[in-house]
């Protein structure tokens, strides 16, 4: 293994959020001055407002990038084109994009960073398993019943903690420059499966349901969900879980030299937290 102390300073866009939060919290952790970025930090960056780019990526040698709302939007290779070059011209030499497994948009955003003429690595990963704990899947678990558009489809959920720690090895190691790292949990679980480990690492009745495409979109836009976020989530559970990403890789353990974490695991510490009671 190498590990390279090189990089001293580093800019994470989306530095609030569920992975971007993670990876500052362990850049600071090992010395490396961090600067958050995000619609709502002390640096503000917004995709829709290049004036915050300039800002966020002035005086640092590496960058994290998250891309919002996902890289499966049309639009994202061309913004992350566009930062590549700013972030060239500002002089930071290092970027590690978050990007999702099975999204040709995705895919295509992955290219134009690696013919940026940057140093770069991809963290492409699965499912998040915190979306059951911290994100919009929470609240439908506390209510004790989770509707999706998802059948019998397996899914490698990634905790977002193993994520996070292989995308700080990626800004750190040089051994891992130029390349894509597919990171998933260790085991295919389908979203009803996962709901029963929640079930019972809660100690409460959770129960799922598949629904339809059209109920789906009908009963996110009615509890207020954007419409752009609700075109996006309808077509993530459309084509993505779709049994194209029903496999597991092996990147966690080789780049941490230890194993991913099972889904169990995440529930039954994500359950002592008390986040679903």
């Amino acid at each position: 293994m190498t590990t390279t102390s090189d990089i001293q300073s580093a800019v994470v866009i989306g530095g609030t959020g569920k992975t971007g939060a993670r990876v500052a919290q362990r850049l600071t952790a090992v010395g490396i001055r961090t600067r958050i970025a995000s619609r709502t930090s002390g640096t503000r960056f917004d995709w829709n407002d290049q004036t915050t780019w300039q800002p966020a990526m002035s005086g640092v040698e590496a960058a994290y990038v998250t891309y919002a709302p996902d890289l499966a939007v049309p639009e994202s290779s061309t913004h992350i084109e566009e930062l590549a070059e700013l972030a060239y011209s500002e002089g930071v030499r290092r970027m590690v994009l978050l990007s999702g497994r099975g999204e040709p948009a995705a895919q295509k955003a992955e290219q134009v960073l690696a013919d940026s003429g940057l140093e770069w690595a991809v963290v492409r990963a699965s499912w998040f398993a915190q979306n059951f704990s911290e994100g919009y899947l929470l609240d439908p678990i506390r209510e004790g019943h989770l509707e999706l558009p998802v059948g019998g489809v397996g899914e490698p959920f990634i905790d977002v903690d193993d994520l996070a720690d292989v995308a700080v090895a990626a800004l750190t190691r040089t051994d891992l420059l130029g390349r894509v790292l597919e990171v998933t949990g260790p085991e295919l679980l389908t979203f009803a499966e996962a709901v029963e480990a929640i079930s019972a690492a809660s100690g409460r009745a959770v129960s799922f349901e598949t629904i339809g495409l059209q109920q789906f979109s009908d009963g996110m836009e009615e509890v207020g969900v954007p419409s752009d976020v609700v075109e996006l989530l309808t077509y993530l559970f459309a084509e993505v879980l779709d049994g194209r990403n029903q496999s597991v890789t092996g990147v966690v353990e080789e780049v941490l030299e230890r194993p991913a974490r099972d889904f169990t695991t995440f529930a039954a510490e994500a359950a002592r937290t008390g986040v679903w009671s």
